[in-house]
């Protein structure tokens, strides 16, 4: 059973992001406050859910979050300002879209920005230890690999119903094969093309 909160007298989001690691598309990030006295056995980090679980809980956490958000920087923002900025910047995004203004931010990771005054601890796998932010993992990632569905229906070459994006070799073959899509993030082109291993 995950943790409920850090601080039990404060609104507190938990955040994360997904799609950090990507060759591909955007990365998302969400903002979730849960009750103080929400639980879910099943809640855990989304990575170690599969899809059936991820759209069990992402239903649950729609319905019962007091708050949530989900926010995104495009492959061309990233390519602008970098992924780890990107990645603080959809969270903050995020933060920004909630109704209710948290109290406190739990960040999943060890990095991240001050934003808008609000007090926030870092919490390296936080995914996998707090309620908030395994919520808000699933939502980020749910949102984001139906996105990349969508992509693929457009650029069907790449795998990416399956990599999501992600740098397996399907997906580097096929850019070797076919080239970059609009969708791609430049800058991390010429390190994955040196790489290439098939």
């Amino acid at each position: 059973m995950l943790k409920q909160f850090y601080n039990e007298y404060l609104i507190e989001a938990g955040c994360d992001e997904a799609g950090r690691g990507c060759l591909a598309g955007p990365v998302f990030a969400a903002a979730v406050i849960l009750p103080k006295d929400y639980k879910n056995e099943l809640l855990n980090d989304s990575k170690k859910l599969s899809l059936k679980n991820r759209l069990i809980l992402r239903k649950n956490i729609l319905e019962n979050s007091i708050d949530w958000a989900v926010a995104t920087v495009d492959n061309v923002e990233i390519d602008d300002i970098n992924i780890l900025n990107a990645s603080i910047f959809a969270m903050q995004k995020a933060v920004e879209k909630l109704n209710r203004v948290p109290q406190f931010l739990l960040i999943d990771g060890n990095r991240f920005k001050p934003f808008r005054d609000i007090p926030y601890e870092t919490i390296i796998k936080g995914d996998g230890k707090y309620m908030s932010i395994a919520s808000a993992s699933i939502l980020a990632k749910t949102f984001r690999d139906e996105y990349m569905l969508n992509l693929h229906i457009e650029y069907p070459h790449y795998g990416w119903d399956r990599n999501k994006g992600y740098p397996t070799k399907e997906h580097k073959a096929a850019i070797a094969k076919f080239g970059v899509t609009d969708y791609h993030r430049k800058s991390f082109r010429l390190n994955e093309q040196l790489k290439l291993n098939f």
